[in-house]
């Protein structure tokens, strides 16, 4: 019987050579972008998406997975013989995806069809490589042998306690995605304001509009440094804006003494809403009841 598997779906923007590396069995979303449907990872790699966006005006568009996609994946685990099945998933305040998963895996236990497997599904309440690393932290803390109770607890406390940052620099997708109003997306253009969006279970609201690339950099870096806990490692999803994210690591690892965790790019779910051009950052705060 194999011990473990952790599934998480595709919004969790991890590399493709974690994903292979731990094993993660990684369910892809469809994506629908200027008339063309994709499988997100399979078609198209995150990087390849974005600059694919920034050649278009549209906002991608993301579908759920269904119950009967989950019920799928989880009686191949049952019909495997896997004990434990964590499953990661973006946060139920964006998606359906989560509570279809609780949904199939509550109707095949009802029906006594999850044999000895265990599934535990696991709202990340976050998106991205926010969920993403907790996956692959999860899979090395299994491989070095740590039981399924103190991963878990892990998993729990870490979305109890991450806190996601973007620093906007094109307000277009956040203007159509209505992150932010039309008129203060109008104004922040017109007035060179960079604003910092944070984005914590369901709520999301600005809480600084700097102005001017250089300055919102420094303004993120000590915005920062008032949230996350000292020390601990950060995540930096991959934009376009490259050249101004290695200056934001740069200059927070050297003010805050942290280190940075993981970075890869990010996919379709964080473009639809920040577009192609912005410093998105996850940092562990204080733990939220």
């Amino acid at each position: 019987m194999r011990q473990y598997l952790i599934i998480t779906d595709s919004g969790c923007d991890m590399s493709p050579e974690d994903e292979k590396r731990y094993g993660i069995d990684i369910m892809p979303f469809d994506v629908t972008l200027a008339g063309e449907s994709m499988k997100e990872r399979i078609d198209m790699t995150g990087e390849e998406f974005l600059h694919r966006i920034a050649e278009t005006e549209e906002i991608p568009k993301t579908s759920q997975i269904t119950e009967f996609r989950f019920e799928e994946k989880f009686e191949e685990c049952v019909k495997e013989g896997i004990k434990d099945v964590i499953v990661l998933l973006i946060n139920s305040a964006g998606s359906a995806t989560y509570q279809n998963a609780v949904n199939a895996a509550a109707r095949m236990k009802e029906e006594g069809r999850t044999g000895e497997t265990s599934f535990h599904v696991l709202d990340s309440r976050t998106y991205s490589l926010g969920y993403g690393y907790a996956a692959v932290e999860a899979a090395k803390k299994l491989e070095a042998g740590q039981s399924m109770d103190i991963v878990l607890a892990y998993l729990e406390d870490w979305f109890d306690s991450c806190e996601l940052y973007l620093m906007l620099f094109n307000l277009r997708h956040a203007k159509k995605s209505g992150r932010i109003k039309a008129a203060a997306a109008v104004m922040g253009e017109l007035m060179n304001i960079k604003p910092i969006v944070q984005m914590i279970d369901v709520e999301t609201k600005v809480v600084a509009k700097p102005r001017g690339e250089k300055k919102a950099v420094d303004a993120l870096v000590d915005y920062l440094m008032t949230r996350a806990v000292p020390k601990t490692p950060f995540i930096v999803g991959r934009s376009l804006a490259n050249e101004l994210e290695d200056e934001f690591i740069k200059k927070y690892e050297q003010k805050s003494g942290s280190k940075l965790a993981m970075i890869h790019s990010v996919g379709s779910v964080v473009a639809a809403n920040a577009g192609t051009s912005f410093i998105g950052v996850f940092v562990k705060g204080e733990k939220r009841s």
